[in-house]
């Protein structure tokens, strides 16, 4: 039994799990192994013919990647508007550790991308694949190690993760946009501007908002803008009132904490599998060296480490920014390695960047893989050997 104000209730295996920082993550890590499995064993042929069947003008896969993954660019929206308007980026002095240290694991995994690809120039539109961090999936790892980790290391990571996620939504928009057609864009555009007014004239009910939300998505996907990208601009919209000491009600806070165990539990792993699921047939070790799945694998696995740590060490040098509270340099580390576990966003970008190659989006699967595994194995021995020495039980 557990004590709950007013009233004991029965211990729920399945209330703790959900509630629990490492669930999503282990889910993740279960639907991407059923899918490597499944895609190299003899059910593989109808694992492949039920993502590429045809529902309502688009196959399964398409409606997992440009329906489903609105509702987890939505739920990404939410968190940044929340996390810099009523959270742990609310200032300048709180978005400078995280915020210069997202800024070189953006960059050094690209670095090394473009320096690998350098003389395939075809291969070249895949550089910003190992630039993201997978918050699930590191934050899963995170929360396995218990209190042996500050709680300051877990705001800074989730506040690096939210904010990479935010350059991630910026290169989509920027690098990986299609050919545009204007009488689509001009009536999103409009949509966009009904939305705005819904939140100007104070509209508090979130269904206005959704109904206009799934309008936007339509006139998006038609645009040759990538459709998630309407999930982003409804999260803008949608109103946020500063939390009281009654706790947060307002639509935004509502949204979001009923979409969360959607995405996570759902809408994530769904993808998760859709996109997973890679065949090694014919495939030997000197696969792993094409410049690809190499250049993915080196940029999650070496370039995030480097360019957030080394960020992060030039901005508390320079007392920018502080290190957080009780972690040490090994601690801080750790978390850098982490960063590279690039599964969800980076296997997303690659399906931007290679749309018409199978055979890069696979070679881009083996890549994020391999070097999302490296970062996690290796990130979480790291701070599994690393003393705790702070004072924090929470």
């Amino acid at each position: 039994m557990v004590l709950e104000p007013g009233r004991l209730r029965p211990y729920s295996i399945l209330r703790s799990f959900l509630d629990s920082e490492a669930s999503a993550g282990l889910t993740l890590m279960f639907v991407a192994a059923l899918a490597l499995l499944l895609a190299n064993s003899p059910f593989a042929p109808v694992y492949f013919d039920v993502l590429h069947r045809q529902v309502l003008g688009l196959t399964v896969l398409h409606w997992i990647n440009d329906a489903l993954m609105a509702v987890f660019f939505l739920l990404v929206g939410l968190e940044i508007k929340r996390e810099f308007l009523d959270g742990q980026l609310a200032t300048w002095s709180r978005r400078a550790l995280p915020g210069i240290a997202a800024l070189g694991g953006m960059v050094v995994p690209a670095v090394i991308f473009i320096a690998v690809n350098g003389g395939e120039p075809a291969n070249l539109r895949g550089w910003a694949i190992p630039s993201a961090t997978d918050i699930a999936f590191a934050l899963g790892v995170l929360s396995l190690l218990g209190p042996r980790v500050p709680v300051s290391l877990k705001i800074f990571l989730t506040a690096l993760a939210i904010l990479d996620d935010l350059g991630a939504v910026l290169i989509i928009a920027l690098f990986y946009t299609a050919e545009l057609t204007p009488l689509m864009l001009i009536l999103a555009a409009a949509t966009l501007l009904g939305l705005a007014a819904l939140n100007r004239f104070g509209v508090k009910p979130l269904a206005p908002y959704l109904v206009l939300g799934v309008v936007l998505w339509f006139f998006v996907l038609q645009s040759g803008i990538h459709a998630t990208l309407a999930g982003v601009a409804l999260a803008l919209a949608i109103p946020l009132q500063a939390s009281t000491g009654g706790g947060p009600t307002s639509p935004l806070h509502r949204l979001e904490h009923a979409l969360n165990p959607w995405v996570a539990f759902l809408i994530v792993p769904v993808f998760g599998f859709a996109n997973a699921g890679v065949s090694f047939a014919g495939l030997g070790l000197s696969a792993l060296l094409d410049p690809v799945p190499l250049g993915v694998a080196l940029g999650l696995f070496f370039g995030k480490q480097v360019g957030v740590f080394g960020f992060a060490w030039l901005a508390i040098w320079l007392k920018i920014a502080d290190m957080p509270r009780y972690a040490s340099w090994a601690h801080l580390y750790g978390v850098a390695v982490l960063c590279g576990i690039g599964f969800t966003m980076s296997l997303f970008i690659g399906l931007l960047a290679y749309p018409e190659s199978a055979v890069l989006q696979d070679e881009t699967k083996i890549g994020v893989l391999l070097g999302s595994t490296l970062a996690g194995l290796i990130g979480w021995l790291i701070l599994r050997v690393t003393k705790a020495g702070f004072p924090e039980r929470t």
